[in-house]
């Protein structure tokens, strides 16, 4: 990727990281779904899914964005900042995507935001709509630290952290937001070091 960093920081692991949590998101992804809107969420300072996945019309949203990356891939990914600290409505209209995902940004949003970030996910998806996250399991806090200490993962991305996630806990979140919690599913990966979910509209 040239200077090209999938992540804020430096981590020798980052590239590899974004891989498998990129793979995970497009194994959930209905093939119908292609043919629409997807929104990546967090898509970090350098859009590493979004440049790899196919859709007809790809969006994303994330405050580190530099206008110069916004510049490059304009107008083949529409890129802005968004900072769910101080913004509270997603900039689209109700029923726009077929997907939004979220990879490794659930714990980065701090918990009393959570609820009507969720609920604008759900405003903004069509019906039938998915939405695709995943975050570090939340056992994985010690470990985490000692990799960011080798500089095998980003000082810049793990200090930020402001909670962790373990299905249980996804769920109960959830379930006060406007999206089915009978219709949700779970799993993990990266030998379990890590959460997905898929829920839809």
């Amino acid at each position: 990727m040239g200077s090209d960093h999938v992540t804020r920081g430096h981590g020798l692991l980052e590239p590899s990281l974004a891989r498998l949590r990129a793979a995970k998101a497009e194994s959930l992804i209905r093939p119908d779904q292609r043919s629409g809107r997807i929104l990546d969420f967090g898509c970090g300072s350098f859009p590493f899914f979004l440049s790899r996945t196919s859709f007809a019309e790809r969006h994303g949203l994330d405050k580190s964005l530099p206008d110069s990356v916004i510049a490059r891939f304009a107008p083949s990914i529409a890129l802005a900042r968004f900072d769910v600290g101080t913004d509270d409505r997603l900039p689209y209209p109700d029923g726009h995507f077929d997907v939004i995902t979220s990879l490794a940004v659930f714990e980065h949003i701090p918990p009393q935001r959570l609820d009507a970030l969720l609920g604008e996910f759900h405003r903004v998806l069509k019906p039938r709509g998915s939405f695709v996250m995943t975050t570090p399991a939340g056992w994985t806090g010690p470990i985490l630290n000692s990799l960011k200490t080798l500089r095998l993962v980003s000082p810049e991305e793990i200090d930020e952290h402001v909670d962790s996630y373990s299905p249980t806990k996804i769920r109960a979140v959830m379930m006060r937001t406007p999206f089915d919690p009978c219709a949700l599913e779970f799993g993990y990966f990266e030998c379990r070091m890590n959460v997905w979910m898929l829920a839809r509209k």
